[in-house]
């Protein structure tokens, strides 16, 4: 088992942790969402919009069992919900970027390109439902997750140095 699988709640910076870690590793990156949106040939806010939420649990499911059986020495981030699959264990080590809610918010929001980031993203468009979502998962996620690190505040740069250093340790 030698991949590394983030986790965390949408916005949390597992894109950009990711990119900071190829830069200062070996692996590659692949992005659970963006495999999606390549094998169905559409953005994720429209396959909500198209065909629900429960389908595009579907399809994340089918992405799990792929990896699981075609993925090596990558480094995967997931979309938001794929932490439920059965199998993610057998993928890889499960690393969660943790930070709270608002923090998450505010860091989406300063990005440049803030208003594309969070129209995007379907279960950010109502952040009382989103809080509520993000409320629901954080256990959930600590349950799973065999590293935990805290993103608050840190640089993508920062948070790779420490994420490659638990990872060997965890190895």
């Amino acid at each position: 088992m030698n991949n590394i699988v983030l986790i965390g709640f949408m916005g949390v910076g597992k894109g950009s942790v990711a990119r900071e870690v190829v830069k200062n590793s070996s692996y590659i990156a692949i992005d659970t969402d963006d495999l999606i949106e390549s094998m169905e040939n559409r953005k994720i806010k429209k396959i909500f919009e198209e065909d629900g939420e429960s389908y595009f649990r579907e399809l994340e499911k089918n992405i799990a069992k792929w990896l699981e059986k075609n993925v090596q020495n990558t480094l995967i981030s997931t979309g938001g919900g794929l932490y439920k699959q059965e199998n993610l264990k057998k993928i890889g080590i499960i690393v969660l970027l943790d930070s709270p809610f608002d923090a998450i918010i505010e860091r989406i929001k300063k990005h440049p390109n803030a208003a594309r980031k969070l129209k995007k993203r379907p279960l950010l468009q109502d952040l009382k439902k989103a809080k509520a979502l993000y409320e629901e998962r954080r256990p959930e996620y600590l349950k799973v997750a065999d590293i935990v690190i805290d993103v608050t505040n840190k640089s993508a740069k920062e948070c790779s140095k420490e994420l490659l250093k638990k990872v060997k340790k965890y190895a």
